[in-house]
């Protein structure tokens, strides 16, 4: 193990604008030298008598057969309308599989293609899917190290489930990160719907309908078209969707029941938390704030720029360095903390 020591972060010139970074970040080419995967379906939960099962796909990349339960294996989530494809996803696993790891690259339900795998719609609250990922490869692989990463709303999945886990986590589980992590839905849902972000919140609520009248069409008797007319923001999508089909009373009822601020406090591994004070439109309150400080397990980084997702900083060729900062940053967190 290694004692972490994170640099501090520097913006990439032109560069120090929250918007711009988010933005940059975004739409970024990456250079992808992972092996081939092999594709995991992994049933989240199990059929019924009138219920197809819901299935996630993973995309694994393994060390060497006779390694590869010694090493640190990550399972890496994605945001909002994102996938395993996602750029940060795919930058952080070539850095992690170049490091020794064994890298899980797990898809929400209805994410990377697999809209007809699952009957139910995708949302901030499953965080036991990640656990039905977990302990599957914990048990078929007989792993003796594993790690849970996630971005923005899949930072708000990981910090959930390892809160809820609190002191009966596996043994296994060794760290926790998550990078902007969404653990104060309601808040940061308005926060979208300002004038200044609606060019974000547009895009996400295209993707969302789009996506929802996929699945209108995959099971018509289970979904109502209609219900994405006349949406003009994330929380109307979450009021008359979201909460409709997944179980809640109101998109209020689901900001609170699915947000990770909530558990944080229970949390019993070494986590860390990356979240720039300039992110457009991810928010910690002043009540999970006190939460998060008052629980010695985690470390939360904040820096006064990085946007939302992108902490574009400096390359530096000379010490191999990409410009990357949350993905070096994380990557020798978790170094620190296995064995």
């Amino acid at each position: 193990m290694q004692v972490f020591q994170p640099r501090p972060f520097t913006p990439r010139r032109w560069l120090s604008n929250g918007h711009l970074q988010t933005i940059v970040g975004n739409f970024l080419p990456r250079t992808d030298k992972l092996p081939p995967p092999e594709a995991v379906y992994v049933v989240v939960s199990p059929g019924t008598d009138t219920q197809i099962a819901s299935q996630v796909l993973c995309h694994c990349h393994w060390q060497p057969a006779e390694v590869r339960a010694q090493r640190l294996t990550v399972i890496l989530l994605h945001g909002l309308e994102g996938s395993s494809n996602s750029q940060y996803v795919v930058g952080n696993a070539n850095k992690m599989f170049a490091a020794g790891m064994n890298v899980i690259r797990m898809n929400m339900r209805n994410c990377g293609g697999t809209e007809r795998l699952s009957p139910t719609l995708y949302h901030s609250g499953l965080s036991g899917d990640v656990r039905a990922v977990m302990d599957l490869f914990l048990t078929r692989e007989r792993l003796q190290h594993i790690a849970l990463v996630g971005y923005s709303m899949g930072g708000n999945l990981v910090l959930k489930l390892t809160g809820e886990l609190g002191q009966q986590a596996p043994p296994q589980l060794c760290a926790a990160v998550g990078v902007s992590p969404a653990i104060d839905l309601g808040p940061s849902a308005d926060l979208l719907h300002a004038p200044i972000n609606r060019f974000y919140e547009r895009r996400f609520l295209r993707s969302l309908k789009q996506r929802f009248r996929m699945k209108t069409m995959l099971f018509p008797r289970a979904f109502d078209p209609a219900k994405a007319d006349g949406l003009a923001s994330l929380r109307d999508f979450d009021d008359r969707i979201t909460a409709l089909y997944s179980g809640f009373k109101s998109a209020d009822d689901y900001y609170y029941r699915a947000a990770a601020a909530r558990v944080v406090d229970r949390i019993a591994v070494p986590t860390l938390i990356l979240h720039a004070l300039d992110d457009p439109f991810v928010i910690i309150t002043g009540e999970s704030r006190t939460r998060l400080a008052t629980n010695p397990c985690i470390q939360l980084l904040e820096t006064p720029h990085g946007g939302h997702c992108a902490f574009l900083a400096p390359t530096n060729p000379a010490l191999h360095d990409d410009g990357y900062w949350a993905e070096t940053t994380l990557l020798t967190f978790l170094q620190s903390h296995v064995g």
